[in-house]
């Protein structure tokens, strides 16, 4: 079965290289003459906030690379475990390497007595799984002696400790929000097949393993979104890594940002059935409302995670009837959207279109995709924090004042 879904992401990659053969490759630079020139929009759009070798997203071409390496071949071929390091140290793991890191790994994923005991004795389940994810991060913080050393050094060990206990965190707040008894890990597993036992409570199958594998590579890093940027600014101030996560959490929360892929799926069960598309999507631009998993702030063409989780939905959507309904009025809608926005507004599927039908297929309820989406991009955010504190100089962007320029002050009791 894994054969096959290696099969499905290289015809994935031949597709995208056919369709976006005619766009030029990017100059890309190998170094920066600070201070740079750049036109800045609001929201920062534009800026230009720092040089880096981890990853590069081009939007014109629909292109995801890290290190060099495109999400098509990782997807393909790698690992999460492998990914994350080279996400991290910059290259690809020799055996001995990746062994080591993957032991290490392992040994982090087994909460301590205390992490276990602290971490379940939060008040989970009293909202969003973000929030207990949140707030379970902070107490890891609270309880690792070398958290407040900022050393590069001690940054790199805690961003291992990090990418190894979300997994494990995710599966104590799925399960304790239904009121099941929450999973130790199991450091024999591999982290993708780890996160979908911790919480199902079931062995997962190869195939479930492998997918999951998939999904946390493509959603490892993405360039400088919301929360790797809010991660980054919070260390520059030489603030602790486990504060800089906490605060990527927090911008992950968001339904502009990490919550896409769960309006997606809402979106679909709301239009029912394949043949209420038309009818649906006619309706939603009389009312300009905005139909979620389309478009995106750098891509100008079909998003690359997209391309690979398009047929990994497929896929898993023949387990389940209810799920194949639900691929086959995304595909519908897909169509729809492109015929009328693809040429000319450039406007095409992202990576959450397809990844909640992925999800739901594994049996994943809702809430829960962000939180899956933060085991992935806890990779990415600390590898960006570590690669920036080596050159760090604390952000500090102004905005432009367009306020009076002097009032008097007037007693309270004169005042209108």
């Amino acid at each position: 079965m894994t054969d096959q879904i290696k099969e499905l992401i290289k015809a994935a990659k031949e597709r995208a290289v056919k369709e976006t053969d005619s766009e030029p490759e990017p100059a890309l630079t190998s170094a920066v003459d600070w201070p740079v020139d750049c036109k800045v929009g609001l929201g920062l759009e534009g800026a230009v906030a720092c040089e880096t070798t981890i990853g590069y997203v081009n939007g014109s071409k629909g292109w995801l690379i890290y290190r060099g390496l495109d999400c098509f071949e990782l997807s393909e071929f790698s690992t999460f475990e492998e990914t994350s390091y080279l996400l991290i140290f910059g290259k690809l793991p020799t055996q001995k390497e990746l062994d080591e890191f993957k032991a290490k790994l392992g040994k982090y994923r087994v909460l301590t007595q205390e992490e276990w005991d602290a971490v379940n004795a939060l008040p989970l389940g009293k909202g969003h799984p973000m929030s207990d994810l949140r707030s379970a991060v902070s107490v890891l913080g609270l309880l690792d002696p070398t958290s407040e050393d900022t050393s590069v050094e001690a940054e790199t060990e805690v961003a291992i400790k990090l990418i190894a206990k979300l997994p494990v965190i995710t599966g104590i707040v799925a399960r304790t929000r239904h009121g099941e008894k929450p999973l130790q890990a199991n450091p024999d597993l591999s982290l993708a097949a780890d996160l979908v036992r911790m919480m199902s409570g079931n062995e997962p199958t190869e195939e479930d393993a492998r997918v999951m594998d998939v999904c946390l590579i493509l959603h490892a890093d993405h360039g400088m979104n919301a929360s790797t940027f809010t991660s980054m600014v919070v260390n520059s101030s030489l603030s602790d890594m486990y504060s800089s996560i906490v605060a990527g959490i927090g911008s992950l929360k968001g339904p502009l940002h990490g919550g896409a892929n769960e309006a997606v799926l809402k979106t679909l069960e709301e239009i029912g059935s394949p043949d209420n598309v038309d009818a649906w999507y006619k309706k939603a631009r009389e009312q300009k409302r905005k139909v979620m998993g389309f478009g995106h702030r750098v891509y100008k063409a079909y998003d690359p995670r997209a391309r690979v989780l398009h047929p990994l939905a497929e896929l898993l959507s023949k387990r389940d009837p209810k799920i194949q309904s639900l691929y086959e009025i995304a595909v519908k809608l897909e169509s729809a959207v492109i015929s009328e926005l693809g040429k000319e507004k450039k406007i095409f599927p992202n990576v959450d279109f397809y990844s909640g039908i992925v999800y739901a297929a594994m049996k994943i309820e809702t809430e829960m995709f962000t939180p899956i989406f933060a085991v992935s991009r806890v990779a990415g955010w600390t590898a960006r924090v570590l690669e920036y504190l080596k050159k760090n100089r604390i952000f500090r962007p102004r905005g432009i004042y367009v306020g009076p320029a002097r009032e008097e002050y007037v007693p309270i009791d004169k005042r209108g």
